[in-house]
């Protein structure tokens, strides 16, 4: 967990800013999620097509009860 970095970059000189795979799960652990699955869609229009679509929650609730979703067991 402590090996594992994340990189983003601000856009300003020396802005690189990393962040563990650690510190993600305690602030956001949505994120991780949403980055492994950025990550193995194709870089298109298409791509960014489906990235839009996903919807990610890290507790029970929703706001997607009219739905009736079954939660995922893996």
């Amino acid at each position: 967990m402590d090996d594992k970095e994340y990189q983003r970059y601000t856009g300003y000189p020396g802005g690189l800013r990393r962040r563990t795979a650690r510190e993600m799960l305690d602030k956001r652990p949505e994120m991780i999620l949403e980055l492994a699955i950025k990550g193995m869609l194709p870089k298109t229009k298409l791509g960014k097509a489906m990235v839009k679509k996903l919807f990610l929650y890290t507790g029970a609730t929703h706001p997607h009860v009219a739905q009736k979703p079954e939660p995922f067991k893996f």
